[in-house]
């Protein structure tokens, strides 16, 4: 008898009887099948290891059990989700392999080749996924976690896919349920996070919108009120809207995500496997958000042409309302969400929400006058877009730059706009010594908080606090 079937055996007393199987995708988080996964990953969690594996033998048994409930569970559940069949299958003999070879360090590489959500962009079509995985922006622990999605993909998006913004790796979902590494600020599902023995070539990625778009409604509206910031009627409407917020996040993330690996990048714009200053990462993301700005606008501006001289499809109607969206979208979260949201420790996307606020109101488009905040609005789009440019125009001269000098050219950017730390080496100016020697040296000489946030920005951490730690676990129903 092998440890798998001793297992089985003894999920058999615990679970008196296998799960009834689920044959409706629409209502499986309500079923006894997806409570029975549920509980049993949450409990495995409590006995695996930060790797994952289950290093106590006197837990082995327990883990036994759990996982027999969970293979139970997931065949229970696989009428329910005829697309995912291989994957499922394949789920089910790396939770089986995991167990007889005695709980180490789990290895999902068969299932994760097997899963591809990104062949089945339908809108409405569910998916059930369960993986030892870490959650980005959640838990560093790589354990057992459990989700059903529900992907969003409205007719407008796939047009827009289909022409100019192809992007065949780009997946949009929505939380329906979820075990607790997903009770988080996580609002991804990557691949690169599952437990696996070798990396294959990634074929997806995705992106919770729904979560995306509820702390969105929720910040925004509350800073709003704390700025006294008199909201346009376009913008105020998506946070009275979950469903048109949702959308807006998808365009805008599928035009942010393909820009990572087009334009004028140095040789690795993800800067993996690189020990290099945060503030590089935070240039990355706002140039993919200044692209989806800069190509949002110009969507505006070309459907509105032609909206003057004739009538626009129902789909070029939805793509046009949506761009002028995330333009709003790309400005609010960025200046009220990301600026503050997280610790000081190298916060590169509060880095970015900084940068972009600074920018605007040192070129006058951005008022904090009077206790309350205004926008030019007819002006904001040129200066976002010329922050883009500045970007961009770093990126191309980086090409024929050393990787440092690059480092040193990016920090003289950022430090035009945001007011550095009084204690900064960087600032000052790096030694000869350190700009002699390898590049880890210039690193090290980066503070944790290089760029404290400015005093507009600490008064409304403090009265926005609340707010933003509520925003944790959310979803698009809350």
């Amino acid at each position: 008898m092998t440890l798998s079937q001793t297992h089985d055996i003894r999920a058999d007393k615990a679970v008196v009887g296998e799960p009834e199987v689920v044959e409706d995708a629409t209502t499986a988080e309500g079923s006894a099948a997806w409570r029975v996964l549920k509980d049993a990953a949450t409990a495995l969690q409590q006995i695996q290891a930060q790797d994952g594996s289950v290093p106590e033998e006197a837990d082995k048994p327990r883990a036994g059990e759990l996982v027999a409930q969970i293979v139970a569970a997931i065949r229970a559940l696989a009428p329910a989700f005829p697309h995912d069949d291989a994957y499922l299958q394949a789920s089910v003999r790396d939770f089986q392999r995991w167990a007889d070879e005695g709980f180490g360090v789990p290895d999902f590489y068969d299932s994760l080749v097997e899963f591809h959500p990104e062949q089945h962009r339908v809108d409405g079509l569910r998916h059930l996924v369960v993986f030892p995985m870490y959650t980005q922006n959640g838990s560093s622990n790589r354990y057992v976690e459990a989700l059903i999605v529900e992907v969003i993909w409205p007719e407008f998006i796939a047009a827009l896919e289909a022409g100019d913004y192809g992007n065949k790796l780009f997946v949009s979902l929505r939380l329906i349920d979820f075990t607790p590494g997903y009770d988080t600020n996580s609002a991804v599902l990557f691949p690169e996070t599952v437990a696996m023995r070798e990396i294959p070539t990634f074929t997806w990625g995705a992106i919770f919108q729904d979560r995306e778009a509820a702390r969105y409604r929720r910040v925004v509206r509350a800073a709003s009120e704390i700025t006294k910031l008199d909201l346009p009627a376009d913008a105020a409407r998506m946070l009275d809207d979950q469903k048109l917020a949702e959308e807006t996040f998808v365009m805008w993330d599928i035009i942010h995500d393909r820009t990572h690996m087009r334009g004028d990048l140095p040789f690795d714009p993800f800067m993996i496997k690189q020990r290099m200053p945060y503030f590089l990462y935070s240039l990355e993301e706002m140039r993919c958000d200044m692209t989806a700005f800069r190509e949002c606008v110009g969507i505006q501006q070309r459907l509105q042409a032609k909206a003057e001289t004739e009538a626009l499809s129902e789909t070029e109607q939805q793509i046009l309302d949506h761009a002028k969206l995330v333009q709003y979208a790309v400005i609010f979260d960025r200046i009220f969400r990301f600026a503050i949201t997280g610790s000081r420790v190298r916060n590169y996307d509060g880095l970015g929400g900084q940068l972009l606020f600074a920018w605007l109101h040192q070129r006058n488009v951005l008022h904090w006058t009077d206790t309350a905040l205004a926008f030019d609005w007819d002006e904001v789009p040129g200066a976002v877009v010329a922050l883009g440019n500045a970007i961009d125009e770093l990126y191309w001269r980086s090409i024929d730059r050393p990787k440092t000098a690059h480092w040193l050219a990016a920090y003289d950017l950022v430090r035009s706009v945001v007011t550095p730390h009084p204690a900064s080496v960087w600032a000052r100016g790096l030694s000869d010594e350190v700009l002699a020697g390898p590049p880890r040296g210039y690193t090290d000489q980066v503070l944790d908080d290089e760029f404290p946030l400015s005093m507009f920005y600490e008064a409304l951490e403090k009265k926005m606090r609340d707010v933003i730690a509520s925003t944790t676990g959310i979803r698009g129903t809350d």
